[in-house]
C-alpha cells in the first residue's frame, strides 16, 4: 500500500521460488510487525484485495458459505466447498498468502488429515481447526456447543501428523501454518480457554486463536498468557469483541489480525441499495464512472492479454 502507518508485514520482500507457507512464518517471525489479512470470499473480493498490495489475505467461512451457498455460517458449507474456494483464491497469486478456514476439519482425524493435504495441496498458507461440534457455527453467534477436549486435540494433532507426512515426502517444500482456534471462552471462561490452545500448542499448532473475546484485558492477557506463541485476533466489525484497529492489535502483542467482514460487508449494503434502486426504476451508472472494460483490468485483463501474445497467441491482437 501507498502510504501505511501501521507496523505490518506489508513490507515482507518474498524470496524467489519461496512457498506462500514459507512466506507467511517469515512474516510471522517479524518482531513487532502484525500480518494483517482482510477477509476475502470469492475471485472478485481477492483481485480487489490484490490490487491494494495486501501481503496476506484470509478466506473467511462465514463468506463462502454466503457466496457459494447463499446461506447463514451454520456448518452447512462442506470441505469440498471450502478447498474448491480456497484454492481458486490461492491461485491468483501464489506469492501472497492466504490464510483459510477450515471448520472443525470436517470429522475424525481421518478427515482433519484429508482436509490438511488437500489444503497443502492447493497452495494455501495457513488454516484454522475449531473445537465446536461439527454442525458449528459464527463464533460470533450465541450458544455454541463444543467437543470435549481429547475430541479437539484429536483435530490438532490430526492436522500436525498429515502436514509432517508431507513434509517428509517433500523434504520439506509442502507445508501449512497451523492455526488451533478454540470457542471455549464463552461457556468455559477464560482459564479453560487458554488452557485448551495451549495443549494445542503443545502438540504442534503454530499460531493460537481465541474465538469471541468481549473485552479488551482478554485481548490483552492472551498474547501475555501465550507467549512466545503467536495469537491470531479476529476482528469482526459488528461482532461482540471489541473494535481494535491493527495498530491497536499490534500494540496488545498480537500478531495476526483478520478482518473477515472486510468486503462481505459492504457487499450487503451496496449491493442491496443497488438492487433496490433498480427495482424501483432509477438509471444505472457504473460505479466510479468505470465502464465493463475497467472493470475488466481490475481483473487481470491486461495480464491475460500480455499472456496470449507471449505465448503466440492471435486472439487479442486488436485489443479487447
Amino acid at each position: 500500500m501507498a502510504s501505511n502507518p501501521i507496523p505490518s508485514s506489508q513490507e515482507t520482500p518474498k524470496a524467489a521460488g519461496q512457498t506462500a507457507a514459507a512466506t507467511l512464518r517469515q512474516q510471522l517471525r517479524q518482531t513487532g510487525k502484525i500480518v494483517m489479512a482482510p477477509g476475502v470470499y470469492d475471485g472478485l473480493s481477492a483481485r480487489l484485495a490484490l490490487n491494494e498490495d495486501f501481503n496476506c489475505l484470509y478466506m473467511t467461512g462465514a463468506g463462502t458459505a454466503a457466496s457459494r451457498l447463499g446461506m447463514p455460517d451454520l456448518g452447512c458449507a462442506t470441505m469440498d466447498d471450502m478447498l474448491a474456494n480456497a484454492s481458486m483464491i490461492a491461485s491468483l497469486d501464489p506469492r501472497i498468502p492466504l490464510i483459510a478456514d477450515a471448520d472443525t476439519g470436517y470429522g475424525g482425524p481421518l478427515m482433519v488429515a484429508r482436509t490438511v493435504r488437500g489444503y497443502i495441496r492447493a497452495g494455501i498458507a495457513g488454516l484454522h481447526i475449531e473445537d465446536q461440534v461439527v454442525t458449528k457455527r459464527c463464533g460470533h453467534l450465541a450458544n455454541k456447543e463444543l467437543v470435549d477436549e481429547t475430541v479437539f486435540l484429536s483435530r490438532i494433532r490430526a492436522a500436525v501428523m498429515a502436514r509432517e507426512e508431507l513434509r517428509a515426502l517433500s523434504e520439506g517444500v509442502q507445508d501449512i501454518v497451523i492455526i488451533a482456534r478454540t470457542d471455549s471462552l464463552e461457556s468455559l471462561g477464560y482459564e479453560a480457554a487458554i488452557a485448551r490452545l495451549q495443549k494445542a500448542i503443545d502438540i504442534g499448532a503454530d499460531v493460537a486463536f481465541l474465538e469471541g473475546m468481549t473485552t479488551r484485558d482478554q485481548c490483552r492477557n492472551v498474547c501475555r498468557d501465550l507467549a512466545p506463541t503467536p495469537v491470531l485476533l479476529n476482528m469482526v466489525v459488528g461482532g461482540i469483541t471489541p473494535y481494535l484497529s491493527a495498530k491497536e492489535a499490534n500494540d496488545l502483542g498480537f500478531r495476526i489480525i483478520i478482518f473477515p467482514a472486510a468486503a462481505l460487508g459492504p457487499v450487503f449494503e451496496h449491493v442491496a441499495q443497488a438492487m433496490k434502486n433498480l427495482k424501483s426504476g432509477a438509471i444505472q451508472k457504473p460505479p466510479g464512472n468505470r465502464g465493463v472494460r475497467e472493470h475488466f483490468m481490475l481483473l487481470g485483463l491486461k495480464e491475460c492479454m500480455d499472456f496470449d501474445a507471449a505465448a503466440g497467441g492471435v486472439s487479442f491482437t486488436r485489443g479487447a
